[in-house]
This record gives C-alpha cells, structure tokens and sequence, in this order.
C-alpha cells in the first residue's frame, strides 16, 4: 500500500473503511448511499456514492485487486488529479448506464460497487501498455491487455444481454468501459500525462 501512488492508495483505503465500518456496525446511511433506480429513492449524490460500497468481502477484493493492478500503473502516467477526475468520470458513466437499463427493464433494485470505475481503468490500461501482457483467472492463457479487455468487454455484454448471471450490474461495467473510452478519446489532444493516446 505505502508504494501505490497516492490517489489510488487513498481510493483502496476508503473503500476499505467504509466497508469494515459497516461490517462492525458503525450506522452508516447505506439505504441512502447506494444507486437506487429513478424514482422516490434516488438521490444525486448516489451516482458517485455507490461506488464505495460493497455487497461482500468478494465484491470488495475482486475490486480492490482490480484497482490496484491497473489504477497505479495508469495513475502513474496520468498523475493524481487527472486521474481523480477519470475514476470519478468512470464510476458515474457506469452509474448512467445503470440507471437507463433500470429504467427500460422495470428494475426496482439498488446498484453497488467500485466495478464501473474499475472496468474504466481497464480501457485505461490497454490504451496507454498496449502491449503489456495479462493472465486472467479463466482462460489462463497469457494475452495483450487490449484482447482482454475487448474479450473481457465481450463477455459482459453478453451476459447483460442474456441475464444468465443474476444480481450482477453487467450494463453498469460497459458503461463505465464505455465512459472512460469516450473521456480518453475526446480529451484535449497534446500531452497526456507524458503519452499520447490515439
């Protein structure tokens, strides 16, 4: 932790302490604080406040993991405020996302969970190492960031699409993918933090 770059180390940590204080039973506002669908429920400050909540443990670390494999790396080249402003850019493009298929599906249930922004990292990622080299879990076979990410990408949309896997915001991680693609793309053209991105 003490040698991540400091945005990404204080976004694990945050995430962390609001997790444990939940789980110790610290009264926390959550029924307030998660993404709930339009209607009397939501509130604005939920399309950015879900992101530091966590369904369980899993949820938690698959995140976190998630974050601190690709955030640092690509915080490094952006620097800490340009990188602050994407994350945030990522979680709320998955939060719209989110919002919209709740409302053409007729879906009552809140949203939760730092997925968004993380899937937001991983364009990230791909765009600025594209030839890094990643071994996911399931395949593992070694590939180049930008086919697992595209793979990766693939695979959430069609489980979005077919609803196999219940419970799981498939259309809140494509559109945080989605989000920091665009946010890359139309930024201003020239340095971007040391890279340019094409």
């Amino acid at each position: 932790m003490l040698g991540l770059p400091p945005v990404t180390q204080t976004l694990i940590l945050i995430n962390l302490a609001v997790f444990f204080a939940a789980t110790l039973g610290i009264r926390l506002p959550l029924d307030a604080l998660v993404l709930w669908p339009l209607g009397p429920d939501f509130r604005p400050w939920q399309l950015l406040s879900y992101g530091f909540l966590h369904g369980d443990f899993s949820h938690l670390l698959f995140n976190m993991f998630g974050l601190y494999m690709f955030g640092a790396d690509v915080e490094q080249v952006w620097g800490p405020k340009r990188f602050l402003n994407y994350s945030l850019i990522c979680v709320l493009s998955a939060a719209l996302s989110q919002l919209a298929v709740a409302l053409l599906m007729g879906s009552g249930s809140p949203t939760l969970g730092a997925s968004g922004g993380v899937f937001g990292l991983l364009i990230a990622f791909a765009l600025l190492f594209p030839n890094r080299v990643i071994v996911p879990l399931i395949p593992p076979i070694p590939m180049r960031a930008p086919i697992f990410v595209a793979l990766y990408g693939g695979v959430e949309l069609f489980l979005g699409v077919t609803g196999t896997q219940a419970g799981v915001a498939h259309f809140a991680h494509l559109g945080g993918l989605a989000g920091g693609y665009c946010f890359i793309k139309f930024w201003p053209r020239g340095r971007s933090g040391g890279r340019r991105l094409r």
